[in-house]
């Protein structure tokens, strides 16, 4: 069986023999045309230079400041707890499966935003003043998780 086992049709390539002869179609100057900085050794220009011309990576006009520490805060307004059945927990992993969180984030906030009915323990790593009153209103938890 493993005795004949061969490559895939036209998947192994020979090796080009370059400056061979010109019978060869490749020699005298071996593919790489007449002089300039392409035909010489060494002769790779880096990427992005474009023959001294101010490259196109410095023309463009930049602005503001990115910082890379930023955590990112997803914030969730209260009246959008309101789709949960009473005492039930809610955490990051039941905000995800039921869609009100949808991106990658660092933290979740919960603001007061909207109407609160439903009796829930609310576990989030924020909290506005606001949204842990209307929370505790109804007879609900506010619980800060620490990551």
């Amino acid at each position: 069986m493993f005795d004949t086992l061969k490559p895939a049709e036209n998947s192994r390539f020979r090796r080009k023999r370059v400056g061979r002869g010109h019978g060869s179609g490749n020699g005298k100057t071996s593919g790489k045309g007449h002089k300039g900085q392409k035909a010489r050794s060494g002769g790779s220009i880096r990427w992005g230079f474009e023959g001294g011309q101010m490259p196109l990576q410095r023309r463009v006009p930049k602005r503001g400041f990115n910082n890379i520490f930023a955590k990112s805060v997803i914030a969730v307004n209260v009246g959008r707890l309101e789709i949960f059945e009473d005492d039930v927990v809610v955490d990051e992993n039941l905000l995800r499966s039921s869609g009100i969180v949808k991106r990658k984030c660092d933290k979740i906030k919960i603001l007061g935003n909207g109407e609160l009915t439903k009796r829930l323990v609310v576990n989030a790593d924020l909290f506005s003043e606001s949204a842990k009153s209307k929370i505790e209103s109804v007879g609900g938890k506010a619980e800060v998780i620490q990551r």
